[in-house]
């Protein structure tokens, strides 16, 4: 067996793995604590909602143990045993070596690999959601939003795919890649919420009264100028609910859930936005698309090298002038074998940025209480795991718990 292919294999039993053992863990923590609410809790979670919540977070657990050597099962046997390279040779040998076959072939592949998750999504959805109430969603929707995102995903990835390769022939063609790239995630984040959530779900403005007036005054006093609140119909798919601001400049907009708006009263509401303004008035939002675009431009100066290393195609079946096409594939398919060890990282960057935005919506209005009724009641609606084991949360968060927000809300 080649170095690579052994390499590869040793990294991807590393993270799958892990992944397990944090699974196991978590469930070991769940499960101990399931006899009785614990103490923390106990002002607003009952005993049944506590054991659905239980409930929920264990069946989930055991899925995504399931989903992780399921996915890990898959990419060794389509990565690991040259698969991916005789689908690569097939398909370009049909196209032809034309830049825009060679974009079609790579947008192809990317379909076919897509494909086994395609169950596993709909189980999630049908099965798992629909079991624990939160599932409102239909297979006809379900399907169509398939194939909207599909379409979607074509009319913009192929053009750009093609770009970026016609741009591999200039001289320091990673760095205009990567400006490219970034470009248009800069582009889409103005076109994104304007022109295709639309396509999705129905937004509307927030009807004048009270609620209106409340979140136009707070936006007024601490500096975030919007020209409309829209709500939008997040139920016509689940009871999740959750609220975000969109866009910049003129462009921005803030946005809440129908979920949101019936599951909170005036002042928690007032207090979720003010925590969501928190992230743009601190500058969270260029952060962390300056982080992106750090790891964007490691990226591709990455894959520059390797699609220079003959060893990288061979060990993976493929021609050893593969090419920038091949690079991109096998890049986008093993990269997450590396990035996944830095998900702490990542995500306890973002838990210090969810502090200094609670922080920041205390301030804005007047006080912690609250924002911690907010939160109680998300978590209450949301059945979430409200006794994860603490490696667990450390690694995978992008909040911190409940406990640990509350005690800062109150410290603060």
């Amino acid at each position: 067996m080649h170095q690579v292919s052994i390499a590869f294999f040793v990294l991807l039993l590393l993270k799958t793995g892990m992944e397990v053992v944090l699974d196991a863990l978590n469930r070991a923590k769940v499960t101990s604590c399931a006899g009785s609410v614990p103490a923390a809790y106990r002002d607003f979670v009952d005993r049944e909602t506590y054991q659905k919540s239980v409930s929920y977070t264990l069946t989930k657990n055991r899925f995504s143990l399931l989903e992780t050597l399921y996915d890990a099962s898959l990419l060794a046997i389509i990565v690991g045993s040259g698969l991916l390279a005789w689908i690569f040779q097939l398909v370009n040998g049909y196209l032809g070596p034309s830049l825009w076959a060679q974009g079609l072939t790579l947008i192809l592949i990317g379909i076919v690999v897509s494909l086994p998750s395609v169950p596993v999504e709909w189980w999630a959805q049908f099965r798992i959601e629909a079991r624990f109430g939160f599932n409102r969603s239909t297979v006809k929707l379900w399907i169509s939003d398939k194939l909207k995102g599909l379409v979607i995903s074509f009319a913009l990835g192929y053009p750009l795919i093609c770009l970026l390769l016609w741009i591999v022939n200039l001289p320091y063609w990673w760095f205009w890649a990567f400006a490219v790239v970034l470009i248009f995630q800069v582009v889409m984040m103005v076109l994104y919420p304007m022109f295709i959530m639309p396509l999705f779900n129905k937004f509307e403005p927030l009807p004048e009264g009270d609620l209106h007036d409340r979140l136009i005054a707070l936006a007024n006093r601490t500096g975030f100028k919007a020209k409309t609140i829209l709500v939008m119909d997040g139920s016509k798919r689940s009871t999740h609910s959750n609220a975000f601001f969109t866009g910049f400049g003129r462009f921005r907009r803030i946005v809440l859930f129908d979920t949101l708006i019936e599951q909170l009263n005036s002042e928690e509401l007032e207090a979720v936005l003010a925590h969501e303004i928190g992230h743009y008035k601190l500058g969270h939002i260029p952060k962390t698309l300056g982080l992106s675009a750090l790891f964007t431009l490691l990226a591709f100066a990455a894959v520059n090298y390797l699609m220079q290393q003959a060893w990288f195609y061979e060990g993976f079946r493929f021609s050893a002038d593969g090419g920038l096409a091949p690079a991109l594939l096998l890049f986008a398919l093993l990269s997450g074998l590396v990035t996944f060890w830095l998900t702490p990282l990542l995500n306890g960057w973002s838990r210090k940025h969810e502090y200094e935005a609670d922080s920041f919506a205390r301030n804005a209005v007047g006080s912690g209480e609250s924002l911690i009724g907010s939160l109680r009641k998300l978590h209450e609606k949301n059945l979430s795991n409200l006794t994860p084991h603490p490696l667990y949360s450390r690694f995978y968060y992008s909040h911190p718990t409940l406990l640990e927000r509350e005690h800062a809300l109150a410290d603060g």
